[in-house]
């Protein structure tokens, strides 16, 4: 019973670290607003953090850019001016789904290319083991029998 408690304290404790990252101080009034601003959030990289998006991180930098968002909403951008306007001031890192254009074709398609390549190296090494399992086999010579016989009696 003390066990169940103490894991039910535990998982609401680790379900509430994504909510940490944002502050009372930035939610806006205006609810649609707040919800467009949360769903930008999650689309933008911390630049600190890396692999976070910006509404996932308590870094200073993070914050700075969930405002930035919120102030870009509140003016009257749309979601795309904002992630324009966020683009061109820290550059396509900070999006965390780039974009496919020909300089991002390697970062998209290498995952694709290499599964199909592993897998026709795959195919190709079932082709030659089933062809070289169809070759006729050569019997024991009596020797070889005699060898195995003695072999298997220990």
């Amino acid at each position: 019973m003390i066990l169940m408690r103490i894991l039910s304290v535990v998982l609401v404790v680790v379900m509430t670290i994504p909510a940490i990252a944002l502050q009372p101080d930035e939610i806006l009034e205006d609810a649609e607003l707040e919800l467009r601003a949360r769903d930008l959030s999650t689309e933008l990289r911390c630049l600190v953090c890396q692999n976070q998006s910006i509404d996932d991180s308590d870094a200073p930098l993070a914050r700075d850019l969930r405002l930035l968002i919120r102030e870009r909403l509140v003016v009257g951008d749309s979601d795309d001016e904002v992630i324009d306007f966020v683009v061109a001031r820290y550059g396509e890192f900070v999006l965390l789904r780039p974009p496919f254009a020909p300089h991002t074709w390697a970062l998209w398609l290498a995952a694709p290319v290499l599964l199909i390549l592993g897998a026709l190296a795959v195919f190709a090494s079932f082709r030659r083991r089933s062809a070289r399992g169809d070759q006729k086999t050569v019997p024991l010579s009596s020797d070889e029998q005699s060898e195995l016989q003695r072999i298997l009696k220990r």
